[in-house]
């Protein structure tokens, strides 16, 4: 009966589920692709999940249909660039973290283990599950199988460090509006918003329906391909480049693949890959990496505060904001938007207050997210899953 493609794609998406529902109980503290992997994982020891059931699902297919460049591409469309123009010394102190945590781990870890493995969890450290697709499907076209545990168990753990220590030092940085506010003395550094732009697209409103919308998708994505192909650049950068220089030029809107009723299906269809890549790792493998995951994850975080800063001293930003925008590389969205709402309600003692320094801190947190999540991570990866 598991042979069956639905049932199999069925008891899947059970386990996505439950990882879902477990990450919103938790305020996205333990993420949804921890639960789904680890269960699976361990299912898969203990006998209960045979070895076909992902291959049975045909959702693969899926995955690697839509989970890959059009989902890029989408990525390309989802950067808000006027906000980061706005927004540059937060982008420049985002890019000295990833910046510094690369360089500690390719360094240290290379030294201590071997630059393959620091390679496995550079990428991941940095940024989220599209930094560890790539990090993983490089990994497994080289045949280094036992190191796909790597980039899994980073981007399982990362948040556990990453959101206590930037909900620790963002208080202190909302104490101080708060203080302002009394004084009398607070100013707001910012009146932007995230909100959605007006399209004026090249395709008239009418037009765009979702199935032409996924159409205009795959035409870039199909484009992504073809040019990696001919050049040997990632597809990843490519789809990345031309999602960014679409929206540019009014040709995606905002959140191309989410207006086209794909996104959803398309990143099940990743995470469906990703668990994909665990069906070799044995019990064995999974302990052997642990040191290294260890490793990756101290000297990663240590460099990422060492690089918010040096950026907070080089940019005159409060130390006290400069190095959660960094460590958003660690957690990225929703965990930036949760923390930023959970200091300003502790902080802030009257509903006008809250208000304030929420809108104070999540602006740069955010665009300190996109920096280093959805931008940062894919470029880092891409390059160093080739210097292998």
């Amino acid at each position: 009966m598991l042979q069956e493609p639905v049932i199999a794609a069925m008891i899947i998406l059970g386990l996505v589920a439950l990882g879902e529902i477990i990450s919103v109980i938790s305020n996205a503290r333990v993420p949804m692709l921890f639960v789904a992997m680890m269960g699976y994982l361990v299912l898969l020891w203990l006998g209960i999940f045979p070895k076909d059931l992902l291959a049975n699902s045909t959702f693969l297919t899926v995955g690697a249909v839509l989970g890959t460049a059009p989902i890029l591409v989408h990525m390309g469309t989802l950067i808000p660039l006027k906000m980061i123009r706005s927004q540059w010394r937060a982008v420049i102190i985002a890019i000295l973290g990833m910046s510094f945590a690369t360089l500690f781990i390719l360094t240290i870890v290379t030294s201590l283990f071997d630059y393959k493995t620091a390679v496995a969890g550079t990428g991941p450290l940095n940024g989220g599950i599209i930094a560890v697709l790539i990090t993983s499907e490089g990994l497994k076209e080289l045949g280094f199988v036992s190191l796909l545990t790597i980039p899994a168990l980073i981007m399982a753990l990362q948040s556990f460090i990453g959101i206590p220590v930037a909900n620790l030092l963002l208080r202190k940085h909302a104490v101080k509006i708060r203080e302002k506010i009394h004084s009398g003395s607070f100013v707001a550094s910012n009146n932007a918003s995230f909100e959605e732009e007006d399209d004026q697209l090249i395709i008239p409103k009418k037009y765009r329906t979702p199935l032409v919308l996924l159409f205009m998708l795959f035409i870039g994505g199909a484009i992504a391909v073809a040019l990696a192909k001919v050049t040997g650049i990632p597809y990843s950068l490519w789809a990345l480049a031309i999602g960014v220089i679409g929206r540019l030029v009014k040709f995606y809107p905002e959140r191309v693949m989410e207006k086209s009723n794909s996104f959803t299906v398309g990143m099940a269809g990743i995470i469906f890959i990703v668990i994909g890549m665990m069906n070799d790792i044995t019990f064995n493998m999974f302990i052997d990496q642990l040191p290294a995951v260890a490793t990756i994850l101290v000297v990663g975080v240590l460099g990422i505060l060492l690089g918010g800063f040096i950026g907070s001293k080089l940019f005159k930003l409060d130390h006290y904001l400069a190095i959660p925008v960094a460590l958003t590389s660690t957690f990225g969205f929703p965990g930036d938007y949760i923390v930023c709402e959970e200091v300003s309600r502790s902080i802030g003692k009257t509903d006008d207050e809250q208000k304030k320094i929420f809108n104070e801190i999540l602006t740069p947190m955010l665009v300190g997210g996109f920096t280093t999540v959805t931008l940062g991570s894919v470029i880092i990866a891409s390059i160093l899953i080739k210097t292998i």
